[in-house]
C-alpha cells in the first residue's frame, strides 16, 4: 500500500512540472518580442575586431519579418556556380595520339621566325597587402649576322693574324689549321651569298649547281680549256673532265681498272683519297661504282674547288700535305689518287710520300697521273728518277706504267722493310710512335711499320666489310666489360633500329639528304644504318679527340671519318651539310667546350633548309633549346623510344631557308 502511494505522488509531481513548462513557453511565444544581441565582425587588412551591434537595445517582431508566402531566400554563397564554358578544342602536335600511340600523320606545327624576338619568360609578383601586380619580362636574345664578307668563312683557314705570326711558310704551313685563340672565335651567324637557292638535289648536282650558291667564275676561266667547269647562264656545269683526263673521269677510271684489274673498284677498293681534287670529278664518278672517295685540297689559288665539290654532293674537306699529319688513321684508304696536284712528293727526303704510306692500307695502291710519268724533259725525267728511287726504298712495287699514269702497290707485311740494309733511309718508326695519333701531330720522317697480326690488311670485300667486326677493333683503347665484337654488333643493331623508325615514322626517304655528318660516330653504326636503309647519301663520321679513337674501325668498315675537337671549328666551307647528327656530343663536351660556340659552328656548316638531330641528356636540353632559338632555328623536343621518363631526349632543329 505504501509503495502505491509513493508512485502516485511521483506521477503527480511530474504532471505539475510539465504543465508549468507549457505555461511558461506559451507566455513567451505570445509576447512576440525579445531583445537580441547581434555581433558583427569587421576586417581590416591587418586586424580583426569584435564589437556590439548598434541594434542591441531594439526589439523585433520576428513573425512579422517572416513572409511565408514569399519564395525562400537563398544565400548567394550557397548557389551552385554556373557551368564553365566549354574548353576549346585542342590541336595535338607530335608523334603520339591521345592514346599514346605513335602515328605517322603527325604535324610539327607553325613557326614564325619573326616571333622569336617576342618569346619571353614572365613572372607575376603579387604584393599581399596592396595587391600590386608586377610583371617581369625576360627577352630571348638573338645572335647578330656576320658581315657579308664572311659568307665563305672557314675560321681555322682564314685566321690572317695567326698565319702572320708563323713567319716563313715555305713548306705550306699557311694552308694548315691555325684557329683563332680561345674566346676570340666568331660569335655571329655566317650569312648566305646574295641570291642563294636550295641546292640542286643529287644526282642532278653531279652535273650542275647554282651559280649564286658558289659565285666564283675564276676557276671556270682558269681551267676553261681542261673540261673542269663551265658557266651556263645561272648555273655551273661540270663536263666530267680534269687536268689529266680531259676526255672524262669515267674513261679515266676505266683505264685504271684495265691497267690493274685487281683494284676492283666497289669490291676490293671501297675507300679512296683524291689529293688535289680539282672539282672532284674523279670522286664524283667513282660514287656510281660503290666507292667512297674523299677529295681534299688546300684553300689556295683554287680556293673554291672544295666548295664546288661539296655543293655537288661529293665527300670533301679542306686539307693540305704540308708539315702535319692529315686527320685520318693509318691504313685508312684502299687507294690514293694524285693527278697533277702540285705536290712535290719527293721533297725533304720524301716526307710527304711517307704520309701517303701511313694512310695507305697494306696492299693498297697509289695512282699518280703527272707530267714526269710520260714527258721526256730533263727536269721532269729527274723528278721521275727521284720518285722511282723513293718508292723503291719504301718497298712499293711499280705495278703498271701506261701513258701518263703510274700505279704502285704497298707491301702487305713488313718482310721487305726488315730485309733492307741498316743504312737505308728512311728508317722504320720506333714502337713508341702511334700511327693513329693525328691531332696536331707533325709529320714523321720514318716508315710506319705494319701490324704483325696483319690487321688492316685482311678485311673483307665490300659490302661484307660493312658489318664484319674488323680485327683492329681489338686495338681501340677503351674500357669494355663485354666482348668488343659484341659491343660492335650491339651498336650496329641499336642504330639500325633507330634509323628504321626514322625512315618509317619521320619519312626520312622523302628528305633530300646527300651530305651528312655524324658528330660523335663511335664505330660508325649510324652511317651503316643509313646504307642499310638505302638512303643515297654519304656520312662524314667525326671521332672527337675527347673519346676513344675508333677511326681505324670506321675505315675498315668501308666508311669515311676524321678526327676533330669540337672546341674548335671544322675544316669545311659554310653551308656544307644537309643533316647533322649529334648523339651525346654536348653532355660529353660541356666541361671542355663552349656550347654556344659548337652550335654556332653547326649553324655555319649546315645548309639553309637543313636539319639537326641532337640526341642527348635532358640535363643539357634547356640550354640547347635556348641557344637554338637565339640562332633562329625551329626547335622541337621529342621523346626517345624509351618514353617520356627516359634520361635522354631528341632535339630536332630546322634551319630556315629565309636568312
Amino acid at each position: 500500500m505504501t509503495n502505491k502511494s509513493n508512485l502516485l505522488s511521483k506521477s503527480t509531481i511530474l504532471i505539475l512540472l510539465a504543465l508549468s513548462f507549457f505555461y511558461v513557453g506559451k507566455h513567451f511565444s505570445n509576447t512576440h518580442t525579445f531583445q537580441q544581441l547581434i555581433f558583427s565582425i569587421s576586417k581590416t587588412p591587418k586586424t580583426l575586431s569584435l564589437s556590439i551591434s548598434p541594434n542591441h537595445n531594439k526589439t523585433f517582431n520576428i513573425p512579422s519579418l517572416i513572409n511565408t508566402t514569399s519564395p525562400p531566400l537563398h544565400s548567394p554563397s550557397l548557389s551552385p556556380p554556373p557551368p564553365p564554358p566549354p574548353s576549346p578544342a585542342v590541336q595535338r602536335f607530335g608523334l603520339l595520339d591521345e592514346n599514346g600511340v605513335m602515328r605517322s600523320d603527325f604535324e610539327v606545327g607553325e613557326f614564325d621566325q619573326d616571333a622569336v624576338e617576342s618569346w619571353n619568360n614572365e613572372t607575376e609578383v603579387v604584393d599581399g597587402e596592396d595587391e600590386v601586380r608586377v610583371r617581369v619580362r625576360v627577352r630571348v636574345w638573338r645572335f647578330d649576322k656576320c658581315p657579308v664578307s664572311m659568307s665563305e668563312y672557314i675560321p681555322c683557314m682564314d685566321n690572317v693574324e695567326g698565319v702572320k705570326r708563323l713567319g716563313l711558310m715555305e713548306k705550306g704551313e699557311s694552308f694548315e689549321r691555325h684557329c683563332p685563340e680561345k674566346d676570340k672565335g666568331f660569335k655571329c651567324l655566317v650569312p648566305v651569298p646574295k641570291g642563294y637557292k636550295p641546292p640542286i638535289p643529287w644526282p642532278r648536282s653531279r652535273d650542275e649547281v647554282w651559280y649564286s650558291n658558289v659565285p666564283h667564275a675564276q676557276l671556270a676561266e682558269y681551267k676553261g680549256g681542261q673540261n673542269w667547269i663551265v658557266v651556263n647562264k645561272d648555273k655551273f656545269r661540270f663536263p666530267g673532265g680534269g687536268t689529266q683526263f680531259i676526255h672524262g673521269a669515267d674513261q679515266y677510271i676505266d683505264q685504271i681498272s684495265t691497267m690493274v684489274p685487281e683494284i676492283a673498284f666497289g669490291q676490293r677498293t671501297r675507300v679512296v683519297l683524291d689529293v688535289g681534287c680539282g672539282v672532284a670529278s674523279f670522286g664524283t664518278y667513282l660514287s656510281s661504282r660503290n666507292v667512297l672517295a674523299l677529295s681534299i685540297a688546300p684553300k689556295d689559288v683554287h680556293e673554291n674547288q672544295i666548295q664546288f665539290a661539296l655543293e655537288r654532293g661529293v665527300p670533301a674537306m679542306v686539307a693540305a700535305f704540308a708539315t702535319r699529319r692529315l686527320l685520318y688513321p693509318s691504313q685508312a684508304f684502299d687507294l690514293i689518287h694524285s693527278s697533277r696536284c702540285r705536290v712535290n712528293w719527293t721533297r725533304d727526303d720524301g716526307i710527304l710520300l711517307l704520309e701517303v704510306n701511313r694512310l695507305l692500307r697494306a696492299g693498297g695502291y697509289f695512282v699518280w697521273a703527272a707530267q714526269p710519268v710520260y714527258k721526256h724533259e730533263p727536269l721532269l725525267e729527274q723528278q721521275w728518277e727521284e720518285m722511282l728511287n723513293l718508292t723503291n726504298r719504301l718497298c712499293w712495287n711499280l705495278v703498271k706504267k701506261e701513258g701518263y699514269v703510274a700505279i704502285w702497290q704497298k707491301p702487305i707485311d713488313n718482310s721487305c722493310y726488315l730485309s733492307r740494309g741498316s743504312e737505308t733511309q728512311p728508317p722504320l718508326c720506333d714502337n713508341e710512335d702511334n700511327p693513329d695519333n693525328v691531332w696536331y701531330v707533325d709529320l714523321k720522317p720514318c716508315i710506319t711499320p705494319l701490324p704483325d697480326d696483319k690487321s688492316g690488311a685482311n678485311i673483307a670485300t665490300w659490302p661484307a666489310r660493312l658489318h664484319n667486326p674488323p680485327e683492329r677493333l681489338q686495338s681501340i683503347t677503351f674500357d669494355a666489360f663485354v666482348s668488343r665484337k659484341d659491343l660492335f654488333k650491339a651498336e650496329s643493331k641499336y642504330w639500325r633500329e633507330i634509323i628504321d623508325s626514322y625512315v618509317r615514322s619521320l619519312h626520312w626517304k622523302k628528305f633530300k639528304l646527300r651530305n651528312v655528318m655524324d658528330m660523335r660516330a663511335g664505330f660508325g653504326g649510324f652511317a651503316a644504318a643509313l646504307i642499310d636503309n638505302q638512303l643515297d647519301c654519304w656520312v662524314m663520321n667525326v671521332v672527337p679527340v675527347s673519346g676513344p679513337n675508333t677511326l681505324p674501325v670506321i675505315y675498315d668498315r668501308g666508311l669515311l671519318g676524321v678526327m676533330h675537337d669540337w672546341c674548335e671549328p671544322f675544316d669545311t666551307y659554310p653551308r656544307t651539310y644537309d643533316l647533322l647528327h649529334a648523339a651525346g656530343v654536348f653532355s660529353t663536351e660541356q666541361k671542355r667546350c663552349n656550347i654556344s660556340s659548337i652550335m654556332l659552328e653547326m649553324d655555319r656548316i649546315l645548309r639553309p633548309g637543313g636539319r639537326m638531330y641532337i640526341r642527348d641528356s635532358i640535363t643539357v636540353m634547356d640550354e640547347l633549346q635556348g641557344i637554338g632559338k637565339a640562332i633562329g632555328w625551329r626547335v622541337t623536343l621529342r621523346d626517345t623510344a624509351e618514353g617520356p621518363h627516359a634520361g635522354y631526349k631528341i632535339l630536332v632543329c630546322d634551319k630556315s631557308l629565309k636568312q
